[in-house]
């Protein structure tokens, strides 16, 4: 992604962000609500194009959404709840040149992944919230694509719920070994999972700040100095966001 400038209208959105990824990387896009991470996101998968500047995959310019980006998105609407969990998996292959056998064979080698295997025959309304994304999961992985796109997947999800996704998600990530662009706004989220993060200042207008790389092991110990030592860092870069954003607003932080 090179100066990438993103407007809806006379609204500026995102304003001359520059970022590259590396395959197999795990990124996360953190900032304030209102920064422009999904719309970066959108950006990525091909949703929406830029207004000005570049963005390419496997080195060919973005134009639109593509198979090899694949989204997983907050909500688990996504789903087909007339289908049971094995078909939702198979519905992206059918568009591929694989037979009924094989179709399912492989739903159920990526049900195996998440955890869903028992659950082969239940409909999307019989799961719960966190059995929900980890279908949306399998199903976006069953497409293989090279990059997987994560808008707050894990946002509407109580804590403990919450807690256990983000370690299936760096399993999941670690034994696929796909790219994984994750948006958050959660600051132990990003140090749980990410090779880097990746600030973003308040908008209107957002740019990315700053760049934080955890060159740590996975799982990790939220115990670790070093992870402490990063966790300080980016609550400072979204402390100053968010207090600019406060004084715009004519508001005085106690």
């Amino acid at each position: 992604m090179a100066d990438v400038t993103i407007r809806f209208g006379d609204f500026v959105a995102v304003e001359g962000a520059d970022l590259s990824i590396e395959p197999g990387e795990l990124v996360c896009l953190l900032g304030p609500s209102g920064c422009g991470k999904s719309t970066l996101l959108s950006a990525f998968a091909g949703f929406i194009a830029p207004y000005r500047g570049e963005i390419r995959a496997d080195g060919e310019p973005v134009r639109g959404p593509h198979v090899s980006r694949g989204v997983v998105f907050q909500s688990s609407d996504a789903l087909f709840p007339w289908l049971r969990a094995i078909d939702n998996v198979t519905f992206g292959s059918r568009l591929h040149a694989m037979g009924r056998a094989a179709r399912r064979d492989e739903a159920l080698e990526f049900l195996r992944l998440v955890g869903l295997e028992t659950a082969a025959a239940k409909y999307p309304p019989e799961l719960s919230g966190g059995m929900r994304q980890r279908l949306q999961i399998a199903r976006v992985l069953a497409n293989r694509p090279r990059i997987v796109l994560m808008d707050e997947p894990f946002g509407a999800l109580d804590a403990q719920t919450r807690e256990v996704m983000q370690g299936e998600l760096d399993r999941i990530w670690r034994e696929t070994g796909c790219t994984i662009v994750f948006v958050t706004h959660d600051l132990n989220e990003a140090l749980l999972l990410a090779d880097r993060v990746v600030t973003m200042t308040a908008g209107p207008a957002a740019h990315i700040k700053n760049i934080h790389r955890i060159d740590l092991d996975h799982p990790r110990d939220v115990d670790d100095p070093e992870l402490r030592r990063i966790h300080v860092a980016l609550r400072d870069d979204i402390s100053e966001e968010v207090l600019r954003t406060m004084s715009s607003e004519g508001v005085t932080a106690a």
